[in-house]
């Protein structure tokens, strides 16, 4: 009973009450009214919250099919024989790029490309691609040296088993590091409305600028659910895409 209202009954519900938030205002309007009779409007109408929603997902999905490309890649040459010099190197820039603020990049991005939607991506990828690197290079490495020289033994090329042994062994791990990421970038993201990118952070900015608690919490409350109901999207993935014999 409790796996399935985890794997079933709860996301279907959480997806549900997301759904009628964005394009409904009356659940809102019952929700804060009585908290906060003072104030008026009681939802966000510089912009349909459904719009905002698919603002954030496109800067979200932009960014982390970037990083997870790119991620992925570095983590896959670093642990090549070719490569593995260049793993300190790499783990340090990686590093770098989530330790530098979101809004120090931001800041730096504007002149560059513009405000927009184009600033966010790239603060979103740099600070999403540290988890991607470092779970594809532990993976990786986890793969028991036995079966690898097993597979040599068969006559296995090093993309054979890269592609047949390696990654589907490593899956679960490159996945978590790609649910971390994506769900960071989810809650990053709403920084994107300070350089005019949308988002659901729209609300919460100009909930801050006019003093409107319940504007901040409307961008709050979706982008939360948000990323609970992607991060079991990709759970649902990466159960459905791991090898056979891998338990979860």
């Amino acid at each position: 009973m409790t796996s399935v209202l985890r794997n079933g009954l709860i996301p279907g519900l959480l997806t549900t009450v997301f759904i009628l938030l964005t394009v409904w205002s009356a659940p809102w309007e019952h929700l804060f009214g009585p908290l906060f009779p003072e104030l008026a409007p009681l939802t966000y109408t510089r912009a349909a919250l459904w719009e905002l929603v698919l603002e954030h997902l496109e800067m979200v999905a932009a960014a982390g099919l970037a990083a997870g490309l790119i991620g992925v890649g570095l983590g896959i040459s670093v642990t090549r024989p070719a490569g593995r010099e260049f793993l300190p190197m790499v783990n340090s820039l990686v590093s770098i790029g989530q330790t530098f603020p979101p809004v120090a990049v931001l800041a730096l991005a504007v002149p560059a490309v513009g405000f927009g939607a184009k600033p966010t991506v790239i603060a979103l990828f740099l600070y999403g691609i540290l988890p991607i690197v470092r779970n594809t290079v532990a993976g990786l490495e986890s793969v028991p040296k036995h079966l690898k020289e097993s597979g040599r033994g068969m006559g296995m090329t090093d993309l054979q088993l890269l592609a047949l042994l390696e990654i589907p062994m490593a899956w679960p791990i490159v996945m978590a590091g790609l649910r971390t990421s994506i769900i960071i970038t989810i809650g990053t993201a709403t920084i994107g409305a300070t350089v005019g990118a949308g988002g659901l952070g729209a609300p919460i900015i100009a909930g801050l600028n006019s003093e409107n608690p319940v504007f901040i919490l409307q961008g709050a409350i979706l982008a939360g659910l948000l990323a609970i109901i992607v991060d079991r999207v990709l759970e649902r993935i990466e159960t459905l895409f791991r090898p056979a014999g891998q338990g979860g």
